[in-house]
């Protein structure tokens, strides 16, 4: 935010009148002076699926999809690295909300409202509602009413409770404003700059429905607040299929257009699978199951088997041979880097559509929601359609890039999903284990904010009520945590470092920000009341 801060203190001091004469000679006579509403949105909807990918490679030490080739990496110690030698790492959510957003989304907004494009304008309430969601679901504490504010250098916090307040609202006043029809609402002058939808209202307002959703689920630990009939509602009003999944495409001509999590970007170079996601697709939890995506999704070892890393273990104990390939299925970045007949699978590969909410993520959502509610038919019904869907969704991430794997047969996922481990036949023996952890699989690699709070609802090791194991069987919290954490897992990541410790210091005094334990400060929406 420092950056927002001294951008926001310009504007203001340049709006005064002498400053103003001052810049009227600089007026270029060639170009606009002012930016057409729709042309703020591309880059936009570029942070709210690259912004998560930047955290991402940190939240997924945290969740353990992946563990770095290093031994006692401190983001899989639960740790952070402010007052290190990349003190923003992990701030990308907050900057993209607060600065990449900021005093753009603003004045999207208003040039959208005073044109009567109320498309456009429902559109910015979802980006808006995404921003404060996200940034809560990171943060814990953010500065909502006090935000994009050019009166003011320092800003109070507001509490979890009021941001995911505010995303409700803002969520319902899209959908409101994606209904109308009258004023200048065009899918043309929308499409231009819409690069999810390309303007198609209807599937903007089941975006919005998916979105609050989920949302409306994070409240399960709230008896009093969760409503599992209006989650369900949500979803049934939301996606009806993977073909209305709210995919970005990259072109991939370049480092800067390419999949963030691409050899070309190269940003998870160091990265390898976990053995806890491998333990999910080899048999082992799902019980004589082996999963057909996993030769889709992960990589072998050169030796041709597949093995995951333990977090804080590294590849020390590991042969050569034995090593799992990097996440691309190549022994080098630049390998994968120079393989274009042979790209990289599922998500990895430069022109992948990668996604920000998906059918099967919903459909989990829905089959998680039903089963609190008692309604186990509900919940089977719709977790089958979640695994179903992720299998196709695979088979088609598999194809972004001219990739040519063989694609999951129809048998391989009938006889999967027939397995009794996986999905039972009675509906009153469906666990919420089965729900929770094929969603895990399901939100590999891409879910890491939504996943996370999964793993922080369930208080990472709370048991299933049927069977009495963990709901996430086989996630174990590492043995030698961050030391400032005080032997606590984390909750929350710390807010951006070079815009809140060094501007906004008093703030975050306010909310407890500066204890060196403050990221295991349990978030709001996770505690009871």
């Amino acid at each position: 935010m420092k950056k927002l801060y001294i951008a926001l203190l310009f504007g203001a001091i340049m709006s005064t009148s002498s400053c103003k004469k001052f810049l009227d000679v600089n007026t270029n006579p060639n170009a606009p002076q002012t930016v057409e509403a729709n042309l703020y949105l591309s880059p936009m909807l570029h942070w709210m699926a690259t912004a998560p990918q930047f955290d991402g490679i940190y939240i997924a030490r945290y969740t353990q999809n992946w563990a770095s080739t290093a031994s006692q990496d401190l983001w899989e110690r639960h740790g952070h690295n402010q007052g290190g030698t990349a003190p923003d790492q992990g701030g990308q959510i907050w900057r993209t909300t607060y600065y990449d957003f900021g005093q753009n989304l603003v004045d999207m907004t208003q040039k959208a409202e005073s044109q009567q494009r109320w498309d456009l304008l429902g559109v910015a309430q979802i980006l808006k509602a995404w921003g404060w969601n996200t940034a809560t679901d990171a943060n814990g504490e953010i500065i909502v009413k006090e935000a994009i504010d050019a009166s003011k250098l320092t800003f109070n916090y507001d509490s979890q409770e009021y941001a995911y307040q505010e995303t409700l609202r803002l969520i319902d006043a899209a959908i409101a404003n994606l209904n109308r029809t009258d004023g200048a609402v065009n899918e043309a002058y929308l499409a231009k700059t819409d690069i999810i939808y390309r303007g198609k209202r209807a599937l903007w307002i089941k975006f919005a429905y998916g979105f609050k959703a989920m949302v409306l689920n994070h409240y399960s630990n709230k008896p009093s607040q969760y409503k599992a009939d209006q989650v369900i509602a949500a979803v049934d009003a939301s996606f009806a299929s993977n073909a209305e999944d709210a995919l970005i495409q990259y072109a991939g001509t370049a480092n800067d257009d390419a999949n963030f999590l691409s050899a070309t970007r190269n940003n998870i170079g160091t990265l390898r699978q976990s053995k806890f996601i491998l333990s999910l697709m080899d048999g082992t939890v799902f019980t004589g199951a082996v999963d057909p995506r996993l030769s889709r999704m992960l990589a072998p070892s050169p030796d041709g088997l597949y093995r995951g890393l333990e977090p804080t273990f590294g590849t020390a104990a590991l042969t050569t041979t034995q090593q799992p390939l990097n996440l691309w299925g190549y022994a080098s970045q630049a390998a994968a880097n120079a393989s274009a007949t042979t790209p990289a699978r599922y998500l990895f590969a430069r022109k992948n559509k990668f996604p920000i909410i998906t059918y099967a993520q919903l459909q989990f959502i829905k089959a998680e929601a039903a089963y609190k509610k008692g309604d186990k038919a509900t919940a089977l019904a719709a977790y089958k359609n979640a695994v179903s869907a992720h299998f196709d969704f695979v088979n088609l991430r598999n194809t972004d890039d001219g990739q040519s794997p063989t694609q999951i047969s129809a048998t391989e996922k009938a006889t999967y999903l027939a397995s009794a481990s996986v999905t039972p036949t009675d509906p009153n023996t469906l666990t919420l284990s089965q729900i929770m952890c094929q969603k895990y699989i399901a939100q590999w690699a891409w879910g890491h904010l939504e996943q996370w709070t999964d793993l922080r609802r369930y208080h990472y090791t709370d048991k299933d009520p049927i069977t009495g194991n963990q709901v996430f069987i086989g996630f174990a919290i590492p043995t030698s945590l961050f030391p400032d954490n005080q032997n606590k897992v984390v909750q929350r990541m710390r807010p951006r470092f070079n815009s809140e410790y060094v501007w906004n210091r008093a703030g975050l005094d306010a909310i407890g920000g500066l204890a060196t334990d403050y990221q295991t400060k349990e978030m709001w929406i996770t505690t009871p009341q």
